[in-house]
């Protein structure tokens, strides 16, 4: 599978919020927007990736 690296630049805020909504969103979430539950299962994962990076640059909200 191809992967991709992706650059985002965030103000603080930005980076907090987004940090909180991705510990708060679960799998319903996703699926309700998702076209398949195999689709929902990758949006998970990608969503893991992410609050994964911010947790690194210290955004990881309890």
């Amino acid at each position: 599978m191809k992967t991709v690296e992706i650059q985002a630049t965030l103000t603080d805020a930005q980076a907090w919020e987004f940090a909180q909504f991705l510990k708060r969103v679960c799998y319903s979430d996703y699926r309700a927007h998702a076209t398949s539950e195999a689709e929902a299962y990758r949006m998970v994962e990608a969503g893991e990736r992410i609050r994964e990076a911010l947790a690194e640059a210290g955004y990881a909200p309890r």
